[in-house]
């Protein structure tokens, strides 16, 4: 039953290739990969640094699932609601010469 979670998990994890990235590098901290961690003040600083960077990453990915989720629901609602795409404006219409 554990192998079920874990591959529940990494397949959820794959789906948030941001996320995964995140949890990449916090291993390479927690691992010292880079060896420049020698300190708990320097390693604690990268841990957080990570954290941080995984938060707003988690954040923005909840955000744009949340925007997802309101439009489709709002067309789902409104079917004939057209897309909201780039504006096409050509710009203010030149008045003539100026002096």
């Amino acid at each position: 039953m554990h192998s079920n979670t874990d591959e529940l998990f990494l397949s959820r994890l794959n789906h948030h290739p941001h996320l995964r990235e995140r949890m990449e590098t916090l291993l390479q901290v927690v691992e010292n990969v880079a060896g420049d961690c020698t300190k708990a003040d320097a390693a604690e600083q990268a841990v957080l640094e990570e954290i941080r960077k995984l938060g707003h990453d988690a954040l923005q990915g909840w955000a744009e699932r949340a925007v997802q989720k309101a439009t489709e629901t709002r067309r789902h609602q409104e079917p004939a609601l057209q897309g909201n795409g780039k504006k096409k404006s050509g710009g203010i219409r030149s008045s003539g010469s100026s002096r």
